[in-house]
């Protein structure tokens, strides 16, 4: 049986490394929050008390962390995954980083005889939970198939997308994407709010029109009652916007509507929102034409 190490039990962690076990892996947890590790368990994954603990003999190793000071850490620091993954092992980082930052790790990883992969997903909770993620993944050919049957077990789209950090520039222009189209989507909502539509009915038909998109099949319902339970955080994804907006700095692209999102991002952050899923746009639209907010 395949050893799995999954350090990082958050909102995504958990259900990834869950189904992981369900999949038929012997699953071995870490994460600060001694809670996380036992929520794993309850699943029939089992814990421990360190990264080295729980690194040190597995085959695969996966991080899913919050941002790149927390991997660089985890994976680079004197008592991290590098320092005690045996040779060979693989090490897919699933966390949302800085490109330059993965492509560090996989350099560094690689002097050490593992093979590293930054592998991050796209999906959100749902996504995680019902095992349907997409991941982009960068890193040498060999390895991806090599990491094929892990993938394969949490998610339902898995493409090689380059070498090392090539998953990461790819993730940045996701949530470049998924950050505009729930703008919009925001702003679609308080329009027809406006002149008193019925707005589940015409949620539904902009769906199966040309306007169709996952975030109305998947955000529209919370963002109509007002439901932001966190599935992807503002302030994750204030970090990723940063993350792009540097990216596309350092290679002269201009992202004239990306910057005015993360603007926008940045503000609902600054309200107060950032621990509110991402669809909490709809609070900074809201404010911004001087309606009432929930």
């Amino acid at each position: 049986m395949t050893t799995v190490a999954f350090i990082g039990l958050g909102i995504m962690g958990v259900p990834m490394a869950s189904n992981l076990v369900r999949a038929g892996f012997d699953v071995v947890g870490y994460n600060k929050s001694e809670a996380a590790v036992q929520r794993l368990v309850a699943n029939g994954g089992r814990g421990a008390g360190s990264v080295a603990e729980a690194v040190t003999e597995a085959d695969v190793i996966i991080t899913m962390l919050p941002d790149s000071p927390d991997v660089e850490q985890v994976a680079l620091g004197e008592d991290g995954v590098l320092v005690h993954a045996k040779p060979g092992a693989l090490y897919l980082d699933m966390s949302s980083i800085r490109p330059d930052v993965s492509a560090r790790v996989g350099e560094e990883g690689r002097a050490r005889g593992i093979r590293v992969l930054d592998a991050p997903v796209s999906g959100g909770e749902q996504g995680a939970i019902e095992a349907s993620l997409s991941v982009m993944v960068g890193g040498a050919a060999e390895d991806f198939e090599a990491a094929r049957p892990v993938l394969d077990a949490v998610a339902g789209t898995v493409v090689h997308v380059g070498p090392s950090g090539s998953g990461q520039t790819v993730k940045a222009a996701n949530q470049l994407i998924v950050a505009g189209t729930i703008e919009l989507v925001a702003e679609a909502i308080v329009f027809l709010e406006a002149y008193g539509v019925d707005t589940e009915a015409a949620v539904k038909v902009l769906a199966g029109g040309l306007a169709g998109n996952r975030i109305l099949d998947r955000k529209a319902s919370g963002m109509l009652a007002r439901e932001f339970a966190p599935g992807f955080r503002i302030d994750l994804h204030h970090k990723d916007m940063g993350i792009v907006l540097a990216a596309a700095r350092e290679a002269g692209v201009v992202l004239p509507l990306g910057a005015i999102v993360a603007q926008l991002v940045a503000a609902v952050r600054a309200q107060g929102h950032g621990s509110l899923d991402h669809s909490a746009l709809l609070k900074g639209v809201e404010q911004l034409s001087g309606r009432p907010t929930a």
